[in-house]
């Protein structure tokens, strides 16, 4: 398993994760020790409604406040760089209906009604990828970045912009260069909260499996100098990864999302959407390795570049978020990309021991209406704690995204804040998809 983060030892003690107050999911193993009759479940987004017009290849998403900003490559694409295609800019309130604003830009077919952002460039409108930077300090004039380029034009090249539409370069020359990278697929950068850094990931090529289409990584502090690219490899054999849209999950920064355009030369280019995480550092996780999208029943779907997801996962209710693909959005519940599910026969699942911060367990859950789940609070050793025993817990029952957990005492535990813990959840038809302390 790729990127499973271990627990390091102080001679037979095991040494807590600090998890404070985040928000953790359970989309890998970093929080779980020991699992029985239960396993790790992925679950695939539920097709909604079309968004209207495709939105074509390497498209991004942002919310920004009270707006969604989408950008999206259209015009002619006959080869990469070429210099018909452009840029555009869709706006939406809520992340289901979008407008596509007059930018008044650039003419193009005699008039300037039209929403194109960028054109007229023999680089940069094949994948330019803006972010929102949410680094502390940031300037409100480059409070949105991007990269773009191909290698023919050098590599990737940095872009600034205050409204996120008008945009400048930050520099003539490319920040990332390499003889050994192509840079023609959808190259994604962002601020890393949890790192402290810039980081980028890009296409590259080589993998110890053979020549495919691959990931590799850098870091920067000032978005202009990169360090030297450092491969990832998550690739199985024989698997293209033709983007890998990687980004912070927008309620737990610190886990990475990735949903990787993956792309099968051999079985009649075929290509779907998988799932992968990342802590960050140099390693995917990919706990799952079937596809989180699959191609469906319209066989346009099956084809090579048929199955681009949109970067970034965003929310667009109070327990959904929305995945764009294409002309298509897919939704899921708040956190719900994976679970701990226990089957209707019952199952554990014990964490390792962590230290964490706040006054009360905020569980994310779904139960049947037989099922249910009640959670031990244990010290670093295993024992139960004298008044969080599951004996303690009353039955939860339910589906919510921010439940407070209670035992017989009530809901508090700011008296064990700061020490290490274990958390026993024993369940029965039952999923967990995050938890909190707060």
């Amino acid at each position: 398993m790729l990127g499973t983060p271990s627990l390091g030892t102080i001679g037979q003690h095991t040494v807590p994760l600090n998890i404070g107050s985040r928000l953790e999911l359970f989309v890998d193993h970093y929080l779980i020790d020991e699992m029985k009759s239960t396993e790790l479940r992925l679950h695939r987004p539920q097709l909604s409604v079309s968004v209207g017009q495709p939105f074509c290849s390497y498209s991004t998403v942002i919310k920004d406040g009270d707006i969604y900003r989408m950008y999206y490559r259209s015009g002619t694409s006959g080869y990469d760089g070429d210099p018909r295609e452009t840029y555009c800019y869709a706006e939406s309130r809520d992340g289901i209906r979008w407008s596509k604003p007059k930018l008044g830009l650039f003419e193009l077919e005699g008039t300037r009604d039209n929403n194109v952002f960028l054109a007229r460039t023999a680089w940069f409108a094949h994948n330019f990828t803006p972010f929102l930077d949410g680094r502390p300090g940031v300037s409100q004039q480059q409070r949105f970045k991007a990269l773009a380029g191909v290698h023919k034009g050098g590599g990737l090249f940095a872009f600034v912009s205050g409204d996120g539409i008008h945009w400048n370069k930050l520099s003539d020359e490319p920040v990332i260069t390499s003889s050994d990278f192509a840079f023609d697929s959808q190259n994604v950068s962002f601020w890393s909260e949890g790192e402290g850094c810039y980081v980028c990931y890009f296409r590259t090529w080589n993998t110890p499996k053979g020549r495919l289409r691959t990931i590799s990584r850098s870091t920067s502090r000032d978005f202009l100098n990169w360090t030297e690219a450092v491969p990832m490899n998550p690739n199985e054999s024989g698997e293209h990864l033709y983007t890998n849209g990687t980004h912070p999950y927008f309620r737990a920064p610190h886990i990475y999302i990735a949903l990787p355009t993956r792309f099968l030369p051999n079985r009649g280019n075929s290509t779907d959407i998988m799932f992968m995480t990342s802590r960050g550092g140099n390693k995917y996780d990919r706990t799952f390795l079937e596809a989180l999208i699959r191609p469906g029943l319209d066989p346009k779907r099956w084809g090579n570049r048929a199955n681009y997801a949109a970067l970034n996962v965003v929310p667009t209710g109070p327990g959904e978020m929305s995945i764009y693909v294409r002309d298509l959005r897919y939704v899921l519940r708040i956190d719900g990309f994976a679970s701990v599910n226990a089957p209707y026969a019952g199952g554990e699942m014990v964490t390792k021991p962590i230290r964490f911060a706040g006054k009360e367990l905020v569980i994310n859950f779904s139960t049947s209406g037989a099922g249910s789940i009640r959670i031990e609070i244990q010290d670093g050793g295993g024992e139960p704690i004298r008044g969080y025993s599951v004996n303690d817990c009353p039955e939860v029952v339910g589906d919510a995204i921010d439940r407070v957990v209670k035992w017989r005492s009530g809901s508090s535990v700011s008296k064990l804040a700061g020490k290490p813990v274990r958390l026993r959840f024993v369940m029965k038809d039952a999923d967990l998809y995050s938890l909190r302390f707060r």
